[in-house]
C-alpha cells in the first residue's frame, strides 16, 4: 500500500495539518491518519510579522529553518501514531505562505518551511515549492487544489463546486461529466478577516461556530463599501491573500462618521464572506456545493450560505458527505500533488492559474 503524506499550513496560520493518505489507482483518496501540530507562540508571532511585511533577512532565514523543523516534527508525530513509515513514498509540503504577489513585473509567491530539513529529519523524500513553476509559466501559482478536487470529487452525473474556506476562500468548478476541472479561483476573504477582527476585540483566535457574529447584525453601508472592492469584479484567473484582505484594508473602509459595535462588524464580515462566495459560483443549476477548510466548522457561516444558495437550487454540504473530513482536504491535496510530481505528471490546471500549459510542480528533496 503506497502512502503519501501531505503537510499544509494555510493563510489562517492555525497550525500544521499532516495527513497520511492512501492514493489508489482509481483516483480515490483515503485518510489513514491525521495530526495537527501547533506553532510555538514565538514562531507564530514571527510568521505574522513577516506576513505583514515586517522583518529582516535574518528573520526570514530563521523562520524558514524553524518552520522546516516544525513540519518535520508534525510528520514524525503523525507517523508515531499511525505507523506505516516504510510504506510512505513521499511527503508533499505546501509550506507557510508569507507573501503572495501574483501581479506586477516580477510576480512571486513565497512559502517557508525548509524542505531540506523535513527530508533530513524524517528520512522521507520531500516535494515542496509547488507554486513557483506555475508562476514561471505565466500562472498565478494559485489555487493549486482544483486538479486534486477533480481527481477525487468530480461526478459524471451532477455539477459540483468544491469550496475551501481557509483564511482566503477558493472554489473549484467541476461540471458534470467534465474531462477536468474547468475553473477555479480565490473568491476573496474566508475566515481571515473574521479571525483578525475577533483577535483584536476579544483576544480569541477565532469566533467559534460564528457565535459572536450571530449575536450581531449586518451593517449595510459597511457591507456595501466592502463589496465595492475591485478584486471581486476581476475576471479569472485571479488569486489573492492577506496582502490585500487584512485589518488595514478593513480599517480604511470603516466609517469615520459612525462607530459600529464590534459584534456588528463581525457579522458584516461573515456576510461579506458568504456574499462574495455566492456571487462567484457558476450559474448552472442544480448545483452541489461541498465545503472544506475551517469555515466548514463555522455553523453560522454555513447556515448563511444555505440561506443564500438553497433557494437558487444549490445544495450546500461539506466534503464529509463525499468521504473526506473537511478539515483534511487541503493536506490530502498536497499528498496527491507530491505523487503527481514523483510520477512526472502535471499538478496545475492552466485554465485556473493562467499558466501557458500543464507543468510538473515542485522540487524533489531525496530522503
Amino acid at each position: 500500500m503506497p502512502l503519501y503524506i501531505g503537510l499544509m499550513s494555510g493563510t489562517s496560520m492555525d497550525g500544521i495539518d499532516a495527513a497520511l493518505v492512501d492514493l489508489d489507482e482509481a483516483g480515490g483518496a483515503t485518510l489513514v491518519a491525521t495530526h495537527t501540530e501547533p506553532f510555538p507562540d514565538s514562531l507564530y508571532r514571527s510568521i505574522v510579522s513577516l506576513s505583514q511585511n515586517h522583518g529582516t533577512p535574518d528573520n526570514l532565514g530563521h523562520c524558514d529553518r524553524a518552520l522546516g523543523e516544525c513540519f518535520a516534527t508534525a510528520t514524525l508525530n503523525l507517523l508515531e501514531t499511525a505507523g506505516h513509515r516504510g510504506s510512505v513514498v513521499a511527503i508533499g509540503s505546501h509550506g507557510q505562505t508569507i507573501r503572495h504577489q501574483p501581479q506586477g513585473e516580477h510576480p512571486f509567491s513565497l512559502q517557508l518551511g525548509d524542505p531540506n530539513v523535513i527530508a533530513e529529519r524524517t528520512g522521507i523524500t520531500t516535494v515542496a515549492d509547488f507554486r513557483r513553476r506555475d508562476m514561471a509559466a505565466g500562472g498565478q501559482g494559485a489555487p493549486l487544489v482544483p486538479a486534486f478536487h477533480h481527481a477525487v470529487f468530480a461526478s459524471p452525473l451532477e455539477h459540483r463546486v468544491l469550496l475551501n474556506i481557509g483564511g482566503i476562500a477558493n472554489i473549484s468548478w467541476l461540471p458534470a461529466g467534465g474531462a477536468g476541472a474547468s475553473g477555479g479561483f480565490d473568491t476573496g476573504p474566508g475566515n481571515g478577516l473574521m479571525d483578525a477582527w475577533c483577535q483584536r476585540h476579544t483576544g480569541r483566535a477565532y469566533d467559534e461556530n460564528g457565535r459572536w457574529a450571530h449575536s450581531g447584525k449586518v451593517v449595510t453601508p459597511l457591507l456595501d463599501r466592502l463589496l465595492a472592492e475591485p478584486y471581486f469584479s476581476l475576471p479569472a484567473p485571479k488569486s489573492t491573500g492577506k496582502e490585500l484582505f487584512n485589518l488595514d484594508w478593513l480599517d480604511a473602509r470603516l466609517s469615520r462618521e459612525a462607530e459600529y459595535a464590534p459584534g456588528d462588524v463581525q457579522r458584516t464580515l461573515l456576510e461579506l464572506t458568504a456574499r462574495s462566495i455566492a456571487g462567484a459560483l457558476p450559474t448552472e443549476r442544480p448545483l452541489r456545493l461541498y465545503v472544506c477548510g475551517g469555515g466548514a466548522l463555522n455553523s453560522t457561516l454555513m447556515l448563511r450560505l444555505r440561506e443564500l444558495l438553497e433557494p437558487q437550487h444549490v445544495h450546500v454540504a461539506t466534503t464529509g458527505e463525499l468521504g473526506i473530513d473537511p478539515q483534511w482536504v487541503e493536506a490530502a491535496a498536497f499528498a496527491w500533488l507530491a505523487r503527481q510530481t514523483m510520477e512526472g505528471l502535471a499538478g496545475n490546471v492552466p485554465g485556473v492559474t493562467g499558466a501557458t500549459g500543464p507543468r510538473v510542480l515542485g522540487a524533489i528533496y531525496p530522503g
